[in-house]
């Protein structure tokens, strides 16, 4: 098959087109023909290196969201051994097993999208339900082989049908972004419809996840962002207001917007560049929640002002396989735009690479083999 891959940390010059051995669909696994993989920050992440995450190793085939046909089912999983008498749970999970929930029954012909963060289904943790934490838990693109390429295998039990009326390159950009600004938003932020929305970064995905998020519980979202152009798409799929941060105090224009009260709830993925602005454009015991640090890593904000005015920080971690599942039913029904920055060919890896870095984009960039 052919892929794109990177034998060594560095620049987006790294990635080159190569030619593999096809991967074959082992136990529990399915092999998908891949037709849309969406890059994310992490792809970009990885390859300046070092790894993130448990597991990865190079050379490395990068690619996260991956959308895609079933070509092939692997056999089934062995039964898991029996417990000792007298002791709990099942056996230890190895470095990387599939995840034991019941698979999903998949067929050749299948049009699918993945989950990437593939939880191992038998740890303490996924067995409380709290897969998040799972204590092997492996990530598509990022600590095992990606979607960069024509084919990938996965387990099928982090497969999900792709209804008729959505496309696979738009179901290539859902993964990541909405599912990390659903757990941002509505596992963690609590939001409710009638509430003010702050969010930062109108071309990242997650902001285009939470607009269209924020809109579809009745929610009303106010996008800040440096470009123009990005607002103006903001506003085209469901922004109720926009803010250009370098003409506006964030604080003072939301204040403005909500008759002097302040937003209920700010998402941030940016770190501390904007920290302090989002909590002083909270109201009286607003919710901040934060999901990323594209600025840094260390944040500084007024204790006695977030203490007095009853603010509430909250600290939003990856999504679960169950948030998935929600969120992707939410989507088939919401009736969203897809919100697709450009599409290109597998082998201008590179190019799509620098295109994000550069934060030039509005939405998800795509790779098609």
């Amino acid at each position: 098959m052919r892929a794109v891959r990177y034998a060594a940390h560095g620049g987006p010059e790294v990635l080159r087109p190569v030619t593999m051995p096809d991967p074959v669909a082992g136990p529990g696994e399915v092999l998908i023909a891949v037709r849309a993989v969406a890059l994310n920050r992490l792809d970009a992440l990885q390859r300046r290196g070092p790894g993130l995450l448990p597991g990865f190793a190079l050379p490395h085939v990068p690619g996260m969201d991956v959308a895609g046909v079933v070509t092939a089912v692997g056999p089934p999983l062995p039964e898991p051994a029996a417990a000792p008498p007298g002791t709990a749970g099942g056996p230890p999970h190895a470095a990387h097993p599939p995840a034991r929930d019941a698979a999903p029954p998949r067929a050749v012909g299948d049009r699918v999208v993945v989950d990437p963060a593939l939880h191992c289904g038998s740890c303490t943790a996924c067995r409380a339900g709290d897969s998040v934490y799972c204590a092997a838990m492996r990530v598509v693109g990022a600590s095992r082989q990606g979607g960069y390429a024509e084919l990938v295998a996965v387990p099928a039990t982090h497969t999900h049908l792709v209804p008729p009326h959505i496309g696979l390159e738009e179901a290539a950009s859902l993964p990541t972004a909405y599912s990390m600004a659903w757990q941002a938003l509505v596992v963690r932020g609590g939001l409710r419809a009638g509430e003010t929305l702050l969010v930062h970064g109108a071309g990242s995905g997650i902001t285009a996840a939470a607009v269209q998020i924020a809109r579809g519980l009745g929610a009303r979202a106010v996008v800040t962002s440096g470009s123009e152009e990005k607002l103006r798409r903001m506003t085209k799929i469901g922004a109720d207001a926009v803010i250009d941060h370098r003409a506006a105090d964030i604080a003072a224009r939301v204040r403005e917007l909500t008759g002097g009260q302040g937003a209920d709830i700010v998402l941030d993925h940016v770190g501390p560049a904007l920290f302090q602005a989002s909590l002083d454009a909270l109201r009286r015991r607003g919710r901040l929640v934060f999901c990323g640090n594209t600025t840094g890593m260390t944040a500084g904000f007024n204790l006695v002002d977030a203490y007095q005015r009853g603010l509430t920080i909250i600290g939003s971690e990856s999504y679960g396989h169950a948030t998935f599942g929600e969120m992707l039913r939410w989507y088939w029904a919401a009736g969203c735009e897809p919100v697709i920055d450009s599409v290109l060919p597998l082998a201008g890896a590179a190019d799509a690479h620098r295109r994000l870095e550069r934060g030039d984009g509005c939405g998800k960039i795509l790779l098609v083999p």
